[in-house]
């Protein structure tokens, strides 16, 4: 397999964490999104939307980062990363979607970009834009995870699965742009917990070949 990614971009972050976590060599492929490689011509060939991550597995691609870690759980299913039952996988989409469809997608780094170069935001109204979407998105993660009391020393019981991917990558980015946490007690305490496993730490960003 090959993962086409770049070590900054959290949706990345996301399919390294659960490749490790299920044991799974790759290639690594850099693409630079700060220098706009995926703009390349040899990029855009694999990848119609120029985005990353995608993942090549033989002749087979597949991008979306939540994609891509559900065809690595059909594909290779130990260990799982979606619950068996029904309602609980519901339970964990709902919450990697909370990161992935309602935090991540007003942040990234095509939306900075248009913020900054196209309208003209200042980067200190860019930062508080970033703050306020994931402090106030977090928030509601935290809610989830009180609230429906299924989270263990992870999102969902005692083992990392698909919503420690995302919640992980999320809470780096907030760190990055030092954003408030300490009104999301619980979402810290899982954010350490999964910090401690290998398939957490060597995968984060100062971790990959191409980090600066």
């Amino acid at each position: 397999m090959e993962l086409f990614n770049y070590f900054r971009s959290s949706a990345s972050f996301r399919v390294r964490i659960a490749l490790a976590l299920k044991g799974l060599d790759y290639d690594y492929r850099s693409v630079h999104l700060a220098k706009n490689e995926q703009f390349k011509e040899s990029y855009a060939a694999v990848s119609a939307s120029r985005l990353v991550p995608l993942l090549r597995d033989g002749e087979a691609s597949v991008t979306q980062s939540m994609a891509i870690i559900e065809y690595l759980d059909e594909t290779h299913p130990e260990p799982p990363l979606l619950p068996r039952e029904a309602l609980d996988r519901a339970y964990v989409r709902a919450l990697s979607q909370d990161i992935a469809c309602e935090i991540h997608p007003l942040n990234n780094l095509r939306v900075l970009r248009y913020l900054t170069q196209e309208m003209g935001v200042s980067d200190e109204n860019k930062d508080r834009w970033y703050r306020h979407w994931v402090e106030t998105g977090l928030e509601v993660v935290e809610r989830r995870l009180v609230g429906e009391e299924r989270a263990g020393a992870f999102c969902f019981g005692d083992t990392p699965g698909m919503a420690d991917c995302l919640l992980v990558p999320q809470v780096f980015n907030a760190q990055r742009f030092h954003a408030r946490l300490d009104h999301v007690p619980t979402v810290m305490r899982i954010h350490e917990a999964c910090m401690k496993l290998d398939a957490f730490a060597k995968t984060q960003p100062s971790a990959c070949p191409d980090a600066e």
